[in-house]
C-alpha cells in the first residue's frame, strides 16, 4: 500500500496543503505543526517524492559528487571513493537530498560533465573528492559562484574555500616518527602521484620528522608505470633502506609485491606503513600497518557543510580537520641493530 500526502493529512488532522508546506519546510508553518506532521510521516513510513517536490519549487535537491579522473585500474579500485560516496549518501538523506556522480577518465570530459550538471540544474552544489593543482573544475565553480565543498586542502584561496581534510602533514610526520621509534633510520617515501595535495602534505611531514630526528630525508620516489618499478630496487640498495612509507594502502600492496619480487621480506627486511586503513589493509598477509583517516567522517562533514551552503547559512568556518589514528598491524617491526 502506497502512503500518500492525504493519508498523512488525515492522521495528523491537518490540510494536505499543510503537509506539503511541512515537506517543503515553509516558514509559515509553526515548529509544533512541523514536528506533529513529521511524527505522523515517520509512523506511516511516508517518504516525500523529492523529484516532484523539486519540480514544484523549480529547484533541485540533489548534489553532485565529483570523483577524480579514473584513468588507472588502481584508482578505479580504490575503496576510498566508494567509502566517501556511501558516507555522503547517508548524510544527504538526513537533509532530504539526493546525490549524482560526475565521473570520467579524463579531466576535460569530467569538466564538461560538471558544467552540464550545473547548467541543466541537475544539482544545487558539489563535493569534490580530490585536490590537484590548476583544477579547471574548481576555477569554474568559483567563477559561477556555485556552492561546493572540497575534500582535501586547496592549493590556493584557502581562506575562501570550504574544505574538509585530515592534517596530512601530521599524518606523514606520525608515520615517520613511528618508524623511527622502531629503530629505522633509512626510510623512503614512495608515491604514485605528484599532482595531488595529499602527496605534498604527507611528504612534508616525512621530511619534518626526519630533520627533527637529525636523519637524512630522501627524495621521494614516484612509481607510476611498470617501467618505474626497477627504480625501487635501486633506491632500496643505494639508501640502505629498512622502511618505506607508501602514499596509500592499495599502493602499499603493490610495493610489498615488488620488494618481495626483489628478494626482500616484509617486515623482516623492509617495514612498510601506509595511509587510509581501507578494506585492502587486511585482505592479505602481512596485514598493513596504516593510519586510519576516518573516511566516513570526511564524507559526512563535507555533506553537512554543503547542505548549509546551499541553504545560505553562514558557515562557522572554512577548514574542518578530521582526526586520525594509527592502526598497528604486521608490516612494521623493530629494526635489529647488529654490531660489526
Amino acid at each position: 500500500m502506497t502512503i500518500t500526502v492525504k493519508d498523512v493529512a488525515r492522521k495528523a488532522n491537518v490540510a494536505t496543503s499543510t503537509v506539503s508546506r511541512v515537506i517543503n519546510d515553509h516558514p509559515s508553518i509553526s515548529q509544533a505543526t512541523k514536528k506533529k506532521v513529521q511524527k505522523v510521516m515517520d509512523e506511516l513510513g511516508y517518504v516525500p517524492n523529492i523529484s516532484a517536490r523539486n519540480l514544484g519549487k523549480r529547484t533541485t535537491s540533489a548534489v553532485g559528487i565529483i570523483l577524480p579522473p579514473l584513468n588507472s585500474k588502481e584508482r578505479l579500485a580504490n575503496p576510498f571513493f566508494l567509502e566517501i560516496i556511501e558516507a555522503i549518501n547517508g548524510e544527504a538523506r538526513k537533509h532530504n537530498l539526493t546525490t549524482a556522480l560526475a565521473i570520467a577518465k579524463g579531466i576535460d570530459t569530467l569538466f564538461e560533465n560538471v558544467k552540464a550538471m550545473h547548467t541543466e540544474k541537475q544539482v544545487g552544489g558539489f563535493i569534490i573528492t580530490y585536490s590537484v593543482i590548476d583544477d579547471p573544475i574548481i576555477d569554474y565553480l568559483r567563477q559561477q559562484n556555485i556552492p561546493f565543498v572540497l575534500i582535501g586542502q586547496p592549493y590556493d584561496a584557502l581562506s575562501n574555500t570550504v574544505y574538509v581534510d585530515n592534517d596530512n602533514q601530521l599524518l606523514g610526520q606520525e608515520a615517520t616518527d613511528y618508524l623511527i621509534k622502531n629503530g629505522h633510520q633509512n626510510i623512503l617515501f614512495i608515491t604514485n602521484t605528484t599532482t595531488e595535495n595529499i602527496f605534498y602534505e604527507r611528504y612534508f611531514g616525512y621530511q619534518k620528522a626526519m630533520m627533527m630526528a637529525q636523519l637524512d630525508a630522501h627524495q621521494s620516489l614516484t612509481l607510476n608505470v611498470p617501467d618505474d618499478y626497477v627504480k625501487l630496487e635501486e633506491k632500496i640498495q643505494s639508501a640502505h633502506a629498512t622502511a618505506i612509507i607508501a602514499l596509500d594502502d592499495i599502493f602499499a600492496l603493490r610495493i610489498i609485491q615488488l620488494v618481495e619480487l626483489y628478494g626482500y621480506k616484509v617486515p623482516d627486511d623492509i617495514s612498510i606503513i601506509s595511509f587510509n586503513n581501507s578494506i585492502f589493509s587486511t585482505l592479505t598477509h602481512p596485514y598493513l600497518t596504516t593510519l586510519d583517516i576516518e573516511t566516513e567522517k570526511l564524507g559526512q562533514k563535507a555533506m553537512y557543510k554543503l547542505s548549509s551552503l546551499i541553504k545560505g547559512d553562514n558557515t562557522d568556518g572554512m577548514r574542518f580537520v578530521i582526526p586520525h589514528k594509527l592502526i598497528e598491524r604486521e608490516t612494521v617491526i623493530a629494526k635489529k641493530h647488529t654490531s660489526k
